[in-house]
């Protein structure tokens, strides 16, 4: 062991090592997400049950419905991607498992539900650990009668053919005379669920006895309207987003490259245990700014260019969503700040004006005349026409956010309050935008008379988005611990410490 001659001077480095660490963490502007929020088992399944019978509310007389778990996803050979349970299910059961079902009845005044469980098996434990137990589904769920998945077999064959159906512990059995039948189906045969619901489709086209409808309609409009419980695990998921992008503000000064900026995104999603990212991280610096769902991250980092970051965690399947554009050098140039604060501009007006009773499509409207007010007057348009502006500004004014990044919803209901949307217009002076526009005589006055305005604004991408959370009154800025402003990105950019403290 070391003498105490040796181990006093060793002691001294390393208490001046932590107090220099404390003491520079503590000049640090950036802020540790807060915990994740607690909820007891008796508050998840007063949630869950909640939500349960207001589905159960929505169904038809005499029907049933029936959720599949997600099949696990193939990334390559015998290696799978993490599993993530289809949110529907995860929204009413709490349950991650692959191979489970659940299954709800409705006939008259009596509301039954069940769960279908793969039994536990040592041999598989041995490979992926411990897998939910019939009292772990249970606590979870709020629901008493768990089945092994063994019968399901039974159950689908019963559906089918609209037989009697009883588990053979008697705890479960469908009730006589069901006329219809609720699966999670895709919306068109090539639309974007196709594959997430593939199952579904096939077992909905072998049952005869039972009308079929989707379910999808229902989920939607009850996940439209968020949850207290609900609101504050999309909270977590956008303030771990918040120090995430803090954090890879400060990373950007110094990197080299695209993706040592994401990585530090990425990294800090770990950290504060997200499950993953709600969609693949956006990072790019310059001319990569200009391209609205580039992931490559490959591109350089250069002192003298804006860097758009569009990320966003996940946690307990609620997805963030946030955008910030910012200078790596800390100091916007003219141009840039011009162009930024029109977006900004646009995104404060959307923001006073949303409120229960206004539309999504008013919203985008607000925002579209704010550009376009700005585009024309940095001549890169010469009249504000739908067809300039979608030029620079290609992409709606923004979506729902909930259980998926773009979430379930529909967009020509009202506002009202418990309903999450992100706020999120963009400018992206693409250097060859003019090239794709056809050869026509008007086609070629225009680029003549915003060319010079296109070379002064080149590679100018910025896009700022935020989430916001509808109230009684107004909304509330789900981001707003978040450097926004010019004047508040540059003060953040330029009170970082010179290194970065984990």
């Amino acid at each position: 062991m070391l003498t105490h001659q040796k181990t006093l001077p060793f002691f001294a480095t390393f208490l001046f090592a932590v107090f220099a660490a404390s003491a520079q963490s503590a000049l640090s502007p950036i802020m540790p997400a807060p915990p994740a929020p607690q909820f007891s088992d008796a508050e998840r399944q007063s949630e869950l049950v909640a939500r349960r019978r207001a589905i159960a509310a929505a169904m038809k007389d005499k029907s049933i419905l029936l959720l599949f778990s997600a099949e696990p996803k193939t990334y390559t050979g015998d290696v799978d991607y993490p599993y993530r349970q289809e949110n529907n299910f995860y929204y009413l059961t709490a349950i991650k498992k692959a191979g489970a079902f659940l299954v709800l009845t409705k006939s008259g005044e009596s509301i039954r539900e069940a769960i279908f469980l793969p039994d536990r098996d040592p041999a598989e434990e041995i490979w992926t650990g411990k897998m939910y137990s019939r009292e772990d589904a249970q606590r979870l769920s709020g629901i008493k009668t768990v089945i092994s998945s063994t019968e399901i077999t039974g159950l689908l064959d019963s559906i089918r053919s609209g037989s009697r159906f009883r588990s053979a512990d008697s705890s479960f059995e469908l009730p006589a005379g069901l006329e219809n039948l609720y699966l999670l189906l895709p919306q068109k045969a090539f639309s974007e669920d196709a594959r997430e619901y593939r199952q579904e489709a096939v077992f909905a086209a072998s049952v005869k006895s039972l009308k079929v409808e989707t379910v999808a309609p229902i989920f939607a409009e009850l996940r439209q309207i968020k949850s207290d419980y609900e609101v504050r695990l999309l909270q977590h998921a956008i303030d771990i987003t918040t120090e995430a992008i803090m954090r890879s503000m400060a990373v950007a000064r110094n990197a080299k490259w695209e993706y040592e900026v994401q990585a530090e995104t990425e990294f800090t999603f770990r950290r504060r245990n997200s499950d993953f990212w709600g969609y693949p991280s956006i990072v790019g610096c310059g001319p990569n700014a200009t391209i609205l769902h580039y992931e490559e991250a490959q591109g350089p980092v250069r002192n003298r260019d804006l860097l758009l970051m569009d990320v966003g965690a996940e946690y307990e399947h609620y997805s963030a969503d946030v955008t910030r554009t910012f200078p790596v050098s800390g100091k916007f140039t003219r141009e840039q700040a011009e162009i930024y604060q029109i977006v900004f501009d646009a995104q404060e007006a959307v923001a006073r004006a949303a409120k229960p009773g206004v539309k999504f499509d008013q919203l985008t409207a607000i925002a579209g005349k704010v550009i376009a007010d700005g585009l024309l007057r940095l001549g890169l348009i010469t009249e504000k026409s739908p067809d300039q502006v979608s030029i620079w500004f290609p992409h709606g004014l923004g979506h729902w956010l909930g259980m998926n990044v773009h979430d379930v919803g529909r967009y020509g209901r009202p506002l009202a309050p418990g309903m999450v949307f992100t706020d999120e217009p963009g400018i992206y002076v693409r250097p060859d935008a003019l090239d794709y526009l056809p050869d026509t005589p008007a086609s070629r006055a225009f680029k003549e008379k915003v060319r010079p305005a296109v070379e002064k604004y080149k590679n100018i991408g910025v896009r700022i988005e935020d989430d916001l959370l509808v109230t009684q009154t107004g909304v509330v800025w789900l981001t707003s611990k978040l450097p926004r402003s010019i004047q508040d990105i540059e003060k953040f950019m330029t009170s970082l410490p010179p290194q970065l403290v984990h």
